[in-house]
């Protein structure tokens, strides 16, 4: 039975309120905050930062310090340790496990009842909304989604308290009603072990009817390949031949593009970005013809904006959604129902629109390359990777880059290790496209390039097969939301790949 028809009356009522994003968005916004202020009033939080006679954002921005995990990570572990009314009203069950900071493994960051209800789940309804209003003769829910989670585990021995990833969260306490269209079972889907998890997923699923897939490229892409492999297929339609729609987030899908397109060979098959974190869920594709997202405004997250220049400033602007500026890099703050207030993330965004607020992820706070003063960015990454690759016909899987410092003759460069699942027939001319593209759409990059004085080219390192995925099991990060950092400052991830990387 298709139940979409009787589902986008309910879809269409709520794309109706997200179109009023475009011309509500300070008062949406304020509203929220208030919102948040208030609930928060009678906790330790709260009443330290006199929540109760809070009169509006302006007070709010001189009362609250920007906030970091290091500066809440206290009180989160009050909070796991089952203290209630600490940053949130309440006692917090749940805490979402993700890549960690200078001094810990991993952060923990608190996901509360309210939260899950009024951003993450509200999120996963209005994709499917939106998705539903952009493609009137979809048969969504004629069949099943397949979503890919990763696995949780019990927070410091307390009862019915666990810290795990997100997509396990999300999982755990979904409605009946969303796991009647869901596959595969809790008894899989929570599995720790991926590589047993893969296999399961192909076996008990390959002969289902699929319509839907959910989940970060990267690992979606190795459990397709898999499922071809044991079945036979040559396409993943032959497997579900009413599959319609990939959901995809957690990392830039342009790496994955053509890779999907030769293992789900139907024109008609759509791809659609969301932007859904441990902290929040923040943006949708809402335009199938525009990469950007629409920032969603309404749920139980305020949003802040420092600009990318002034991250390394004392005291930096804070500016409030309403007043940036198209085309800038900002590092985003949030504060929401999870008790994360004024916090910044760690994700750069770049505004492509006001009218509606719409953005693209253009990289991280941390992972970035500024050895020389070029300031490189995961945005220039991706699009001189997409240039370098429609010229000489490569495919990426996966990739890491990293500077090589001075050496005793001055020379200095940017070392990048890639995994190819096409190789260029030269590598030479690979690199000398990614650099001149570099040069192209980055000012400072170009500069620091200027006849080879300050840096020289570029140097491409070819991986073996697999190896970062064998670095990731090396730290127990196989699967899930778990993603290799794109770039960094430092030679500690490279060094460490270059290590695996000649060891079969």
């Amino acid at each position: 039975m298709n139940f979409t028809p009787i589902a986008k009356p309910v879809f269409k009522h709520r794309v109706k309120q997200i179109s009023k994003y475009a011309t509500d968005t300070e008062r949406i916004q304020r509203d929220v905050l208030k919102r948040l202020v208030n609930a928060a009033s009678a906790t330790e939080w709260g009443i330290k930062h006199s929540y109760s006679t809070m009169s509006g954002y302006e007070q709010f921005a001189k009362t609250v310090a920007v906030q970091d995990y290091e500066s809440l990570k206290g009180y989160i572990d009050r909070m796991r340790h089952g203290e209630k009314n600490v940053l949130w009203k309440g006692r917090c069950r749940w805490y979402a496990k993700s890549s960690g900071t200078t001094n810990d493994k991993s952060k923990f960051i608190p996901v509360t009842p309210q939260g899950l209800q009024n951003a993450h789940y509200k999120g996963g309804f209005d994709v499917v909304a939106q998705y539903v209003a952009n493609n009137p003769s979809s048969r969504i829910f004629s069949g099943k989604g397949l979503i890919l989670g990763g696995s949780h585990a019990s927070n410091y021995n307390f009862k019915d308290s666990l810290v795990g990833d997100l997509s396990a969260i999300l999982i755990e306490n979904c409605t009946p009603f969303v796991n009647m269209f869901r596959v595969p079972g809790k008894d899989i889907a929570l599995l720790g072990d991926f590589e047993e998890k893969m296999e399961r997923i192909a076996r008990t699923t390959s002969t289902m009817n699929v319509t839907n897939l959910s989940g970060v490229p990267s690992w979606m892409m190795a459990v397709l390949k898999h499922m071809l492999d044991i079945t036979g297929k040559d396409s993943v339609e032959q497997l579900w031949p009413n599959l319609e729609v990939f959901f995809h987030g957690g990392v830039a899908f342009t790496p994955y593009r053509e890779q999907y397109h030769q293992i789900i060979k139907n024109p008609d098959m759509k791809y659609m970005e969301t932007y859904n974190a441990s902290e929040g869920f923040f943006g949708i594709q809402d335009d199938p013809s525009d990469p950007a997202m629409l920032l969603m405004i309404d749920y139980d997250i305020f949003y802040e904006f420092i600009p990318f220049e002034d991250l390394e400033l004392p005291n930096p602007r804070v500016l409030p959604l309403w007043e940036v500026e198209v085309g800038k890099n900002y590092a985003m703050l949030i504060s929401t129902s999870c008790g994360l207030w004024r916090y910044m993330i760690g994700d750069t965004v770049r505004f492509t629109s006001k009218d509606p607020y719409k953005i693209v992820i253009s990289g991280r706070t941390k992972h970035f390359i500024n050895a020389f003063g070029e300031e490189l960015i995961v945005d220039n990454a991706e699009k001189g990777l997409m240039k370098a690759c429609a010229e000489t016909g490569a495919q990426v899987l996966d990739y890491t880059a990293a500077p090589v410092f001075m050496d005793t003759d001055a020379h200095c460069c940017h070392q990048w290790l890639i995994e190819f699942a096409k190789k260029p027939e030269s590598i030479e001319q690979f690199a000398e496209i990614l650099d001149k593209e570099l040069q192209r759409i980055n000012s400072d990059y170009e500069a620091k390039r200027y006849k080879n004085k300050t840096m020289q080219q570029l140097e491409i390192v070819v991986a073996r097969e697999n190896v970062f995925n064998d670095w990731l099991k090396s730290k127990g990060k196989l699967g899930g939301q778990h993603k290799v950092p794109r770039l960094s400052n430092n030679r500690m991830h490279i060094d460490e790949l270059l290590s695996m990387n000649s060891v079969e």
